[in-house]
């Protein structure tokens, strides 16, 4: 029995081509063997579904797919556009998905010995690695910013062969293998494949004789002090990116970039949630019961609050834009004064008097909400 390609793909008869290129780029990246490793099922279901898009994603395949249900023997991708030089999956894109893990299947699981993709090659410029800095600073240098010098050890660019990797007066010659071209093709069954000269990495030219000071790879270790501002606003976790402060990239390659990993020291009595500031205020019993106006610290200086009167322990108090900034953006955020009542000293005997005489007018049982009479 005829296999029903609309249906594999879970489109309608009448779907346009764009429609049809959508539901199979979700399909192949759900079943594809490398995000399914060892699972059979995916991996059938996988070619059902490259077989289903290389006929109805040619005019001619689909159209006699469409009058007769088969092709009448011929493969699926074989014959107009499904040939050498034109295998099912040519002028698809899989950029859109961000990895080169497709590209990397059909560059390489298909292609014959010998033919690699460019990240495989050996002899192009490749671009540095990012390196990540571990970097503590005190909370109120993260509130506000703070320029500093750290050192790192990276691949920097070899200063002996301008970071060729060929040694002084070696020649640029053409590659052998490729001819100057960089590319080299392969051939599966009826798939036709091109890819980066596994020979020269697609560069075009031989590698040359590799430069004595660094073994042919263009870099060599180097301790560089950098200064790096931090921006105000960051917190324990964030990440500033210094561009081109990584390793020096291969055969002429760019460098990577550096990350500085923040961690923000603890404060003595100020806590942070994003960018608001938490600090516990105590107050008397007398300013929580009467109320009163007090100073509190901030992170930009003394401001003054009012307590109201009847003021409860646990009780926060908010401080309009006396918070931290946000990194990036303008504007701070809050200060939460979260106040708590000290009781005044028990040893007093004047006091305990008073707190006596207070007690008799403080009115019904607190905890009569609790059934306690």
């Amino acid at each position: 029995m005829a296999k029903d390609y609309y249906q594999l793909l879970g489109v309608a008869r009448g779907a346009a081509l764009p429609d049809i290129k959508k539901a199979y780029r979700k399909l192949a990246r759900k079943y594809h063997p490398d995000l399914n490793p060892g699972d059979k099922t995916a991996e059938a279901r996988f070619k059902e579904i490259q077989e289903a898009y290389a006929v109805l994603s040619d005019p001619k395949k689909r159209a006699q797919y469409d009058q007769f249900g088969d092709l009448g023997g011929v493969p699926p991708g074989a014959g107009p556009g499904g040939g050498p030089g034109g295998a099912g999956f040519e002028g698809f894109d899989f950029s859109d998905y961000g990895s080169s893990t497709f590209r990397d299947f059909f560059e390489n699981l298909f292609s014959a010995g010998g033919v690699r993709g460019p990240q495989a090659a050996s002899g192009g410029p490749e671009r540095g690695e990012d390196l990540q800095y571990s970097m503590q600073i005190g909370f109120e240098d993260a509130i506000r910013g703070v320029q500093a010098k750290i050192r790192v050890n990276r691949l920097a660019g070899c200063e002996a062969c301008g970071s060729s990797g060929r040694a002084a007066g070696s020649r640029k010659r053409p590659c052998p293998a490729c001819g100057g071209s960089g590319r080299g093709t392969a051939q599966r069954g009826f798939m036709k494949f091109s890819s980066a000269c596994s020979a020269c990495g697609g560069s075009g030219q031989a590698p040359g004789e590799p430069c004595p000071a660094c073994g042919g790879q263009g870099t060599g270790q180097k301790s560089d002090l950098i200064s790096v501002r931090i921006p105000a606003g960051v917190d324990s976790g964030s990440k500033v990116r210094v561009p081109g402060r990584g390793n020096a990239g291969r055969a002429g390659g760019p460098p990577g970039d550096l990350y500085i990993v923040i961690e923000v020291a603890p404060h003595r009595f100020f806590k942070r949630e994003g960018a608001d500031i938490s600090v516990r205020v105590p107050i008397t019993v007398s300013e929580a019961t009467l109320g009163a106006k007090i100073e509190v610290p901030t992170l930009w200086g003394k401001t003054t609050i009012r307590i109201p009167p009847g003021t409860r322990s646990g009780q926060k108090l908010r401080i309009k834009d006396q918070g931290a900034p946000v990194a990036g953006r303008k504007g701070r955020g809050d200060e939460y004064a979260e106040v708590y009542i000290v009781p005044p000293p028990f040893d007093n005997e004047r006091i305990r008097e008073m707190m006596k005489e207070l007690e008799s007018l403080s009115g019904p049982n607190p905890r009569q909400t609790l059934g306690m009479d």
